[in-house]
């Protein structure tokens, strides 16, 4: 299949709007033609420094402005999140994500931690990513040559609903943040996040948002939200499995050498339906048993998973020729 970057809405309507299992057949077969079938990368996210965040993100229980649950900490000591990636890779996993509840990056001291954790669990053998808020070039590129791997900004939803989620930033600050990662040579992680309140068409957009990039985001996080109580989302109704098997799907057929990642709200979905995500291209998830803030699945849980349907861990920085 030919990598597209010029995806029209009504293309990517037509795929999404598919029956359901025949958008699944589609999906897997583009799948297979670009990836190990049964091979999924595992990958560990941890909060490195935890709420108090001046943005206003209706969905993140880490705002400052939202009385939530969450217990605020400062930037973790690095022995910290060393040992925590020392126990990700012990228990299968090849990506650790520190996370940062920042609007944005400051040049400080925090900052100057950040990079000496990067160089460390570079020195695992772990690829090592991280989400901190905006970043600028310079920034991205002394990430890049601390040892960073993938730097994760996600767009959340469509540019037409962002607004309606987020007041603090604008959707143009996220693509400049993208666009100073890219050009520090690292690679993008970038998806968004469904049960916000959208429309499919919000969902449609978003798709289109990724895939027409200059280049495809080399991983793709799909969140179902996590309503909190607290959040001014927390009465939002469940999104259905199916609803995230449907984004998957056509996640995978628009971007077909990306890494397609179930990520939040594995906790409320069954085996049955995560293995429908996995048939539909998903081939990547977080393990652990928080996600930042919210639950996410017990590692034996995984394992338990893996083992009934056959998966394997994908190694570390494995390159495209290995897979193709």
């Amino acid at each position: 299949m030919e990598i597209r970057h010029n995806w029209t809405r009504e293309e990517i309507q037509e795929i999404y709007n598919q029956p359901l299992l025949e958008l699944v057949f589609q999906a897997a077969q583009v799948h297979r033609n670009h990836h190990a079938t049964g091979e999924v990368q595992v990958c560990t996210l941890l909060s490195i420094k935890t709420g108090g965040c001046p943005e206003d993100c209706a969905y993140c229980p880490q705002a400052a402005r939202y009385h939530t649950d969450v217990n605020t900490h400062r930037l973790l000591d690095t022995n910290i999140v060393v040992e925590s990636a020392k126990k990700a890779k012990e228990s299968g996993s090849t990506r650790f994500c520190m996370g940062a509840a920042w609007r944005e990056v400051r040049d400080n001291r925090d900052f100057d931690r950040v990079l000496d954790m990067v160089k460390e669990v570079k020195d695992m053998g772990l690829e090592v990513c991280a989400t901190l808020g905006m970043v600028n070039e310079a920034q991205a590129e002394k990430l890049k040559e601390a040892g960073l791997y993938a730097y994760n900004h996600n767009l959340d939803t469509s540019e037409e609903k962002y607004k309606d989620i987020i007041s603090t930033r604008q959707y143009q600050d996220r693509l400049e943040t993208l666009d100073a990662v890219r050009s520090a040579g690292l690679t993008v992680c970038c998806g968004g996040i469904i049960g916000l309140g959208e429309e499919d068409e919000d969902r449609i957009g978003m798709l289109q948002n990724l895939a027409n990039m200059p280049e495809h985001p080399e991983s793709v996080p799909i969140n179902k939200l996590v309503a909190v109580e607290g959040t001014p989302l927390s009465e939002q109704d469940e999104v259905h499995v199916f609803d995230m098997v449907r984004m998957i799907a056509t996640a995978r057929i628009l971007m077909p050498k990306s890494m397609v990642r179930l990520s939040a709200g594995r906790l409320s979905m069954s085996e049955e339906g995560q293995a429908m995500c996995f048939m539909a291209g998903a081939n990547s998830i977080f393990a652990g048993e928080k996600l930042l803030t919210t639950p996410n699945p017990e590692e034996d849980k995984d394992k338990e998973l893996f083992s009934k349907l056959g998966l394997t861990p994908r190694k570390a920085y494995k390159s495209e020729k290995e897979f193709c």
